[in-house]
């Protein structure tokens, strides 16, 4: 869990990666990372908007590592 402000969780709301990322740039990559392992951890799927913004924001990160273990 990663604290932010009142105005940044309003922000944000229930969208996705596609339609929303964190106001930093520099916050992209781990919000990113997080969101992957969620999901993966989860078996959630994602839509193809979603996808291809988590891609977009992986291109930019370098070697960012997705951590998670399966849900039992």
């Amino acid at each position: 869990m990663v604290a932010v402000t009142s105005r940044t969780n309003q922000s944000k709301a229930d969208r996705d990666p596609a339609d929303w990322l964190p106001p930093l740039a520099d916050a992209h990559c781990q919000y990113a990372a997080d969101w992957a392992a969620t999901k993966l951890r989860w078996d959630l799927t994602a839509d193809a908007r979603e996808i291809n913004a988590l891609r977009g924001v992986a291109s930019g990160c370098g070697h960012q590592t997705v951590e998670y273990e399966p849900a039992a």
